[in-house]
């Protein structure tokens, strides 16, 4: 297990990372990326590796490339669509990973594979240093840090950011004086993969007034003409695998969703999300996939698995959330919920029906493969009472 991390501020890459070995950012394209790249120049590092983990994000950054470049960093970009759906949204949605039943978490679930990219590729390059650009009102700070802990890496780890931030107008003035115009300027921060489209900071900052200018939404932007549709969700041992009885990879699926659910403006969330140290921070999102996705499971859940052991799950389930918000993700407590979460998918296999309509959606069929629960109430009434009656050896009133 290595150490706390070491880095957390521009002085302690400055002190303790030799400026001639291999070092690894990870890098979005947007500002504080790019902007420790340029310290990184402008403090004479030579080999710096910048690392782009795709997750499916909603916007496809075209400069990253040429950012990267014009800073003198080698960028490196691995598609970890397939890993992310399979290894890390699947297992979130047999545990109903919502936070306080205010928002599917998403951040939690891509931090922990961006890190471990990250550490991956930084041991193949004998790199001393993974550097990232999260700041104390970010989770992101501990969910890297820690998954990068939990990985056990050996090398120097952390964000400068940490004790050691900078205005954004700094940083833009700085890339610009450098010849960096290809960043827009955003009056907020983003997040995105496959599962969710997120927005924070700027002029979202203040719970008190945060209304979302409409522009900013893609996937859940009602369509004028839309007319309500029916739409049927397959799951198999826990893992969605098909729209309308086709089988879809998953990848695929979640995408699908977004697009077919959000045209009725379904999938929009809005919560307070704690940090470190307790303080609350707004997040914005909007994950039509999840929103449907997340009540498909939960339905044939009710339809397969005993009652007790649902109860059960749904404590768990706020268990295995909070280890993975805290950047526990390879813990073993968020393991060993992962193992009861496994168990229970095992019996989770059926088909939901959902009537979609502008704002909400109704479930017009909900078929388990080994159901638990009655067809025909009067007829189960009957067998039930004369069954019980031939046990007690006494005949039913009406015979």
């Amino acid at each position: 297990m290595s150490a706390q991390p070491a880095i957390r501020s521009f002085h302690h890459i400055a002190s303790k990372v030799d400026r001639h070995a291999p070092v690894v950012t990870l890098f979005s394209g947007g500002l504080d990326s790019a902007f420790l790249l340029l310290r990184l120049r402008e403090m004479g590092f030579t080999d710096v590796h910048a690392v782009s983990v795709d997750v499916g994000e909603a916007e496809t950054d075209g400069s990253k490339a040429q950012v990267a470049e014009a800073l003198n960093a080698k960028l490196h970009i691995f598609d970890c669509r397939e890993r992310f759906a399979r290894d890390f949204v699947a297992p979130a949605i047999g545990a109903q990973a919502v936070y306080l039943d205010l928002h599917p978490i998403s951040s939690s679930l891509s931090r922990p594979l961006i890190a471990q990219c990250a550490a991956e590729f930084a041991q193949s390059v004998g790199a001393q240093a993974v550097l990232h650009t999260a700041n104390r009102s970010q989770n992101t700070l501990r969910r890297l840090n820690g998954a990068l802990r939990s990985l056990g890496y050996a090398g120097y780890y952390g964000s400068p950011y940490d004790l050691d931030p900078v205005d954004r107008t700094e940083k833009q003035s700085e890339l610009a004086a450098a010849g960096i115009d290809l960043l827009k300027d955003r009056s907020i921060s983003g997040d995105s993969n496959l599962w969710c489209r997120e927005f924070e900071s700027g002029i979202l900052d203040d719970p008190e007034d945060h209304r979302v200018p409409e522009d900013l939404f893609h996937w859940s932007t009602v369509q004028p003409d839309v007319a309500p549709s029916v739409i049927s969700l397959g799951i198999e041992s826990g893992i969605p695998v098909s729209v309308d009885g086709r089988r879809v990879p998953l990848v695929e699926l979640i995408s699908e969703l977004n697009r077919r659910v959000g045209v009725y403006g379904i999938g929009r969330y809005s919560g307070l999300e704690h940090l470190d140290h307790g303080e609350k921070v707004l997040e914005l999102r909007e994950m039509p996939a999840a929103w449907i996705l997340l009540r498909t499971y939960r339905h044939l859940e009710a339809a397969c698995l005993d009652a007790e052991l649902l109860r059960e799950k749904q404590h768990l389930e706020q268990v295995w959330v909070r280890e993975a918000l805290e950047g526990r993700w390879f813990g073993d407590l968020r393991v060993s919920a992962q193992a009861f979460m496994d168990v229970c998918a095992q019996r989770t296999t059926g088909a939901v029906t959902w009537e979609l309509r502008r704002g909400g959606a109704d479930t017009r069929a909900i078929k388990a493969a080994h159901p638990l629960y009655l067809r025909d109430r009067e007829s189960w009434e009957e067998q039930s009472i004369a069954a019980e009656t031939a046990v007690l050896g006494f005949p039913l009133a009406n015979a």
